[in-house]
């Protein structure tokens, strides 16, 4: 499909009319001809850094249609492209913790504190941000086996009791039996504050692990206690903030040291404002206690965010799972994943960044494939304009979502139900042959087919495919994977076995690893972290010198914008949190029939405290209208008492339909989320620093139309 004015003027057609006109069916060849034409155009006029690769997010769990390794692989033949750095997922955390930690943060995630050193040692788990069930369905890469529930059940029966630190109350399951701390959304840094003044002013602290394994704890010191300006961080302080008693606080602080306590944090707590200050803070809090590095102690970072943090125990493949080669880039020009719609509105601005000015740079192609942007950006509205700019989209993709309905370009592609592949995860024990299910649908054609035609318009067809199909790709990649494994002492199967065969489970082969935190314990100084001390950096000299004016030398609390103590909640007093769904993975799938049997009257599903509704005269099921100045969308209400007052809920994923340009029928929270970096150090993502307000709608209802193909028109 080609947008019908590209189709007549090509990258001089009006950008703002993508999502608005008609699609004109074309034949493949002229398809990729386009494709390739404004390639050629975009590199002949503005070079290859005028070609941005928006490829991201979960389009496949196999090794080798991996969408974002077929379109870089493509892209670095034919000279490059710009690209994006870190995820929406943990953009802050990415940033932060190797600068405290020294290692990177998904590399720190796998080896948090597994479910059975937990249940043989640990006394108490604080989770900020809870453990919530529906995240441990999903892994990169794939699950092998689902097995959360039941590990977290067994756990909920030792003697190791939970604290839920979070506005929603099913962040942990009932079974659990967790105590619940409804704090503010965003004010989490402000209780660990007044934790750790109590664990320091009661003499609480582990004095020689500080002095240790750990630098920079006399710098935090005089924050701490306010004699730096004038504010101690007490519990009352920190009570004002959150809103949990001062004295509860206390409780806690002396209950978390005098026993082996764990404390867990979310990805959500960091894709907020200053998101990157709850990673260091917790770290601090955790360092304090002086468990890092004893088994069921420290920080689990990530618990409950995604399946394998924990749950997947001590043995993980210790080789390289194969992937294609995408190549070395000859571009080495970037952004952070979250500052597209401002790199598209604002070509050649300056943008602090890591320690470095950097500059956007001004892009004529955008070229996306496994991923949609219009459902994981933030403030979409804002977007939707920004991306009117670029002269030519192109998107590869199997349904229309909307960022298939906004480009010049649509491609086909297959799903991977209509492909051959294998799936294996870096920190899952499993192997599993992806065999095809269905022939693609009518002439749907897999990336790998989109990718290395378009090589074939620049010559380099051959280099793309290295003169392999399909299933010679799948046994090459899956025998490198192999001698790998051989020489690690992991043995797996000849191809023709294993692909007859059914899942492997490599998990006895597998030895039980020590986890690096544990090793830098026993001995730190054979054992250093990757940090310029070689330990715990609570007061980073790094970051200081950045001198920047949202993420200074140490953790702190910084006021915030938008929250529920900020002057902007006198206008839109409820605080948005849009976490993940229930029914879908992102927003995969939401076509689906799990997906939308879960909605009412066809729009997601807004939670609503009672208190909060009988305000606004909301009944259960009402359809209501969330806005502020940046969007307005519509949901169906359901009012619980697992959410506290002042928060509503409305998960992301729905899929955008705008109807027109001031309401989004649909219920994507994305059009009422801040697009703003964390700071100038991560410039991650902060959608959960979001407020709103709601109202009944009363208007008449318009129809859903995302799930029906957009209007076309014959040539």
């Amino acid at each position: 499909m080609v947008r019908q004015g590209y189709l007549a003027e090509r990258w001089a057609s009006d950008g703002a009319l993508r999502g608005r006109e008609p699609f004109v069916p074309v034949d493949w060849d002229t398809a990729l001809d386009l494709a390739a034409d404004a390639l050629r155009h975009a590199i002949e006029t503005g070079g290859n850094e005028s070609i941005y690769a928006g490829s991201y997010g979960w389009a496949s769990a196999g090794r080798f249609h991996h969408a974002q390794g077929q379109l870089k692989r493509f892209l670095n033949l034919v000279g490059g492209y710009v690209h994006s750095r870190t995820s929406y997922s943990a953009g802050a955390a990415e940033i932060i913790v190797p600068h405290i930690l020294g290692m990177p943060f998904f590399s720190l995630m796998r080896q948090a504190p597994t479910v059975e050193d937990i249940a043989a040692h640990t006394d108490l788990v604080v989770c900020f941000g809870g453990i919530a069930m529906k995240n441990t369905q999903v892994m990169d890469g794939g699950l092998g086996a689902h097995t959360a529930e039941d590990q977290l059940r067994a756990l909920a029966n030792t003697d190791t009791h939970f604290v839920n630190v979070s506005p929603l109350k099913d962040d942990m399951a009932d079974f659990v039996g967790a105590d619940w701390w409804p704090c503010r959304p965003n004010s989490d840094v402000a209780l660990m504050l007044g934790l750790a003044h109590t664990i320091h002013s009661e003499n609480l602290h582990d004095a020689a692990f500080l002095a240790t394994y750990c630098v920079g704890f006399e710098r935090f010191l005089p924050y701490l206690t306010g004699e730096s300006d004038g504010q101690p961080k007490d519990a009352e302080w920190a009570s004002a903030l959150a809103d949990i008693p001062a004295e509860d606080i206390r409780v806690l602080a002396r209950r978390m040291a005098s026993g082996r306590t764990l404390l867990g944090i979310s990805w959500s707590l960091q894709r907020a404002e200053h998101g990157e200050q709850s990673y260091w803070m917790i770290t601090l809090l955790a360092a304090m206690l002086g468990q890092f590095g004893l088994p069921g102690g420290g920080v689990a970072y990530g618990y409950g965010s995604v399946h394998n943090i924990g749950f997947a125990g001590r043995r993980q493949p210790n080789f390289h799972i194969a992937a294609m080669d995408q190549g070395k880039p000859p571009v080495n020009r970037y952004i952070p994943v979250s500052r597209i719609a401002e790199m598209l509105e604002n070509p050649g601005g300056a943008y602090d960044y890591n320690g470095k000015r950097l500059t956007y740079p001004d892009i004529d192609v955008i070229l996306w494939a496994g991923g949609n942007p219009y459902h994981h950006h933030q403030d979409l509205n804002r977007l939707r304009k920004a991306w009117s700019k670029p002269g030519t989209i192109i998107v590869s993709e199997p349904w229309w979502t909307a960022t298939a309905r906004h480009a010049d370009i649509v491609l086909p592609c297959s799903t991977a139900l209509e492909r051959n592949d294998f799936a294996a995860g870096s920190n899952d024990t499993y192997i599993t042959p992806m065999r095809q299910a269905v022939k693609p649908f009518g002439n749907a054609r897999s990336d790998f087919e989109i990718f290395s035609a378009l090589a074939e318009r620049f010559d380099k067809g051959d280099e793309f495919t290295e003169s392999k199909n399909e299933m010679q790709w799948v046994e090459h990649l899956y025998e490198q994977t192999r001698q790998r494994a051989d020489s690690a002492g992991v043995e797996l199967p000849e191809f023709a076995e294993f692909w007859d065969g059914e899942q492997i489970d490599m998990r006895e082969q597998l030895d039980e690893q020590r986890f690096a935190l544990e090793k830098f314990r026993d001995d730190p100084e054979k054992n250093p972290l990757r940090t310029p001390s070689g330990k715990i950096e609570l007061f980073s000299e790094t970051i200081a010198a950045f001198d920047y004016d949202d993420c200074r030398g140490h953790p702190m609390w910084f006021d915030k914008q938008e929250w529920l103590g900020s002057e902007r909640a006198q206008r839109f007093p409820l605080h948005l949190v849009s976490n993940q769904p229930k029914t879908r993975l992102h927003s995969q799938l939401d076509n689906g029939r799990t997906s939308r049997d879960a909605k009412v009257s066809g729009r997601e599903i807004v939670r609503i405290n009672p208190e909060d509704a009988a305000v606004r005269k909301i009944s259960e099921g009402d359809i209501v209208r969330l806005f502020n100045d940046r969007g307005a969308c519509l949901a169906a209400a359901v009012l619980t008492e697992c959410i506290r007052p002042g928060v509503v809920e409305l998960p992301t994923g729905a899929w955008f339909d705008p109807d027109g340009e001031s309401l989004e029928i649909h219920g994507n929270p994305n059009v009422l989320t801040r697009d703003a970096g964390t700071s100038k150090l991560a410039q991650g993502p902060s959608a959960h620093s979001c407020l709103i307000d709601i109202e009944k709608f009363t208007g008449h209802l318009p129809d859903i139309t995302v799930f029906s193909q957009p209007a076309t028109q014959e040539a």
